[in-house]
């Protein structure tokens, strides 16, 4: 009989940036959201494959690191695109157009809320609130927010996220 030991997911860069955590908490579980960022910011999501690994290292069990995974909307098992831009649809934003901000951004990049490009440049998605009501509506690209959207802007904000998937 043989067996195949599969390829860890985790890498040396990985592994590093997550122990650089253990001292600045005062347990290992507490590090399991920080590590499953880092893990989906090198990956771009979340492996099935990397709990395990993750729990080893946290001295827990996959169930535990599963939890906190499955509890926020943000990580993925699938990569997502180079950028990941959120559609505020919450009160504000939705009252201000945000659905419809959403619709035309949808059909400028060709891809449904919830999907990534085929190019795997732009994962477009909703989110239910950035905090950013003051002003709505608001998408969250990665790390730049954009204010104050319309449907007429659509395809100059499709073109900047392509152009900035292009930059990573």
């Amino acid at each position: 009989m043989t067996t195949t030991t599969a390829q860890p997911i985790l890498t040396p860069q990985m592994r590093a940036e997550i122990e650089a955590y253990f001292p600045r908490y005062p347990t290992k579980q507490a590090v399991t959201l920080p590590a499953l960022h880092i893990i989906n910011e090198h990956l771009r999501c979340v492996p099935e494959g990397a709990i395990p690994e993750l729990a080893k290292m946290l001295e827990l069990s996959p169930a535990q690191v599963y939890d906190t995974l499955s509890f926020y909307g943000y990580f993925k098992s699938k990569p997502c695109g180079k950028v990941r831009a959120w559609v505020c649809r919450s009160i504000s934003c939705s009252l201000r157009g945000g659905e419809e901000v959403l619709e035309a951004l949808s059909e400028k990049l060709g891809v449904a809320p919830g999907e990534t490009s085929g190019d795997g440049k732009v994962t477009l998605e909703f989110g239910e609130c950035l905090g950013l009501c003051d002003f709505a509506p608001a998408m969250l690209a990665n790390d730049t927010v954009y204010k104050n959207l319309s449907v007429e802007q659509a395809g100059d904000v499709a073109a900047q996220l392509k152009k900035q998937a292009d930059a990573k």
